[in-house]
């Protein structure tokens, strides 16, 4: 198996090989830089000897007037190494100090006498083919004729030129510090690292860490400091959803409801044996297998929902009977697509819940008759009596006839409950206007404000449409207003606004300006036949059914409502309303009711 490097190897070779490749390039510059101006400082001093023997040779009229062993007498002023060479205009050698011209060849094809002839000058560092010595040769093009000298590119010119190299040996120690600095300082990057991957093969093999496990005090040791920290924080978060996962388990395994939990892909991630056995009762044939319940016709309208979801349409809820038994299934669309399913065993709840409603409508149905008839009798002789009648008798009959009007808007307010709760469907729903239906309401309330010296506020736009049932949503306002002007003194404000919105929803508040009610009462004044004071209801005449009526309203609307007290005095109630359509309304008589 090949050895792997570690990770300081890896960092010393490549930094080393980029080091070395940066102080050679410094190098090979340098020197080519140093060669350069040297052999130009060698080729000015060539120029200089060079435009002397051309000065010699033009106050001597050369070639005519002056004989080429003349030439040797200006020798003796000039480098001792130095050759000179005449060439003329077609390159025939007609001089030279080293060798016999009759036997040089021409010359007019060499590479300096060929730059020669394009600047005037030219130079070359070549081998001579005549006696295959190396020379630097410079040549300056001059009266048509071709002066070359030239020094032996021996030892001691090349010493002169590549001279200058302690610049390199300088370089080279520059590398080696910068080596042994790179050693020092990736030993204490690759220690860091070190106690990292032993803190990871810790972690990997699951052996303890220890409490003194310390990492190096610089960068590297503080991220990996931190990474430590999250390490510790991310186990301790495992250890308590490992503990909350626990208690959910045990809550699931002993819960009546029937509980699943399913992924996006419909497959079973929990059950809990109540939902087993619950499925089995609603099912056609027994299964073991949870998933079988979505090819079920039982549950078609659970998978139509799960397949048509919506934004924000989280929730789906829908009452199943079978074998005598009735159950509420309600499946529950989390962000991930995954999604719980819930089945609960109503049947004790729901025969408790139709054997009220039936007992309340009966009574209501078996009442309205006599009570009519009553309500007929004692108009009628209330009519009739004059004058003569014993003034204690009339007030009995006016106290009789007004606990029959009572009684009758009780049986009234029992059937419009009654309607919610087991007729929804026969309600019609329609945009409604808010602000016309409150204007509306307050026209029709105008005596009794006007009597109890109340003044009504409304602040809703004209824009705001709720689709609902006109009925309920007026008798929801209503209610409130009417419990207002009865509960709340006189003299008081009434005020009905709308006070924000958003993409889903209406937030409405009707407050008045009254003395409130205790806190201990705020919790139930929506229960049915609640009476925050007895007495004090006997006394106005209330059924004790409006607020029970409103919450019962609004839930139809899929809405919810709240009551507090004001800290400017008088009682809120907080009423949330959501923008639906007429097709949200498809499973309203499926909605808990109070």
């Amino acid at each position: 198996m090949k050895k792997k490097l570690s990770f300081k190897s890896r960092i010393l070779l490549t930094f080393s090989l980029i080091i070395a490749l940066f102080t050679a390039g410094i190098i090979y510059f340098e020197q080519q830089q140093v060669i350069k101006e040297r052999t130009e400082s060698l080729e000015r001093m060539l120029d200089k000897d060079a435009r002397i023997i051309a000065s010699y040779l033009r106050k001597n009229r050369f070639p005519q007037g002056l004989d080429t062993a003349r030439l040797t007498e200006m020798l003796p002023y000039m480098q001792p190494e130095l050759r000179v060479t005449l060439i003329d205009d077609r390159g025939d050698v007609l001089f030279d100090n080293r060798l016999e011209a009759g036997s040089m060849e021409n010359h007019l094809m060499r590479p300096e006498i060929r730059r020669s002839i394009v600047m005037g000058y030219g130079s070359d560092i070549r081998r001579s083919t005549s006696n295959r010595l190396e020379y630097l040769y410079y040549v300056r093009y001059t009266d048509g004729l071709f002066i070359r000298v030239a020094l032996p590119y021996d030892v001691e010119v090349r010493s002169f030129i590549h001279s200058g190299n302690s610049f390199a040996f300088y370089i080279l120690l520059f590398f080696i510090v910068s080596i042994m600095l790179m050693i020092y300082f990736s030993n204490r990057f690759s220690h860091s690292i070190r106690e990292l991957r032993a803190f990871s093969q810790n972690v990997k093999s699951g052996a303890v860490i220890p409490p003194n496990f310390t990492f190096a005090d610089d960068e590297v040791g503080e991220v990996s400091a931190a990474i430590v920290e999250n390490y510790n924080l991310l186990q301790e978060n495992r250890r308590r959803l490992a503990a909350e996962r626990e208690k959910l388990l045990q809550h699931f395994q002993f819960s009546e409801e029937g509980i699943a939990i399913f992924s996006d892909e419909r497959k079973e991630v929990y059950a809990n044996s109540h939902f087993l056995q619950y499925l089995n009762v609603i099912l056609e044939s027994p299964t073991l297998i949870t998933e079988n319940l979505f090819v079920d016709p039982a549950f078609r309208k659970v998978v139509q929902f799960l397949d048509e979801k919506t934004e924000g349409d989280n929730v789906f809820s829908q009452r199943m009977e079978k074998s005598g038994k009735m159950f509420n299934v309600r499946v529950i669309i989390f962000e991930d697509r995954s999604f719980e399913l819930y089945i609960s065993d109503i049947t004790r709840m729901e025969k408790r819940r139709l054997l009220k409603q039936e007992m309340t409508n009966n009574i209501a149905h078996e009442l309205r008759t006599p009570v009519t008839s009553i309500r007929g009798y004692l108009e009628t002789i209330l009519g009739l009596t004059g004058g003569g009648v014993d003034e204690r008798m009339r007030t009995f009959l006016n106290r009789a006839y007004a606990q029959t009007i009572r009684l009758s808007e009780l049986i009234q307010d029992i059937s419009m409950l009654t309607k919610i709760e087991e007729a929804s469907d026969r309600f019609e729903l329609e945009q409604v206007a808010i602000r016309a239906l409150l204007v509306e309401m307050g026209s029709d309330l105008e005596e009794k404000l006007v009597a109890k010296g109340d003044r009504f506020v409304v602040k809703v736009g004209e824009d705001v449409l709720l689709c609902g049932s006109r009925t309920l949503l007026y008798s929801i306002f209503r209610n409130l207003t009417e419990n207002a002007i009865t509960y709340a003194g006189e003299g008081v404000e009434i005020v009905i606004r709308c006070h924000s919105e958003n993409e889903d929803a209406y937030f409405f508040e009707f407050f008045d300006s009254g003395p409130g009610v205790e806190e201990k009462h705020l919790t139930r004044i929506f229960e049915r036949f609640y009476r925050v004071n007895e007495g004090r209801t006997r006394k106005t005449g209330g059924s004790g059914l409006g607020l029970s009526i409103v919450k019962n309203a609004v839930l139809f609307h899929k809405g919810n409502i709240i009551a507090r007290n004001r800290s400017e005095g008088g009682l809120s109630f907080l009423i949330a309303f959501p923008k639906m359509r007429s097709k949200d309304f498809r499973h309203i008589n499926q909605l808990p009711q109070e």
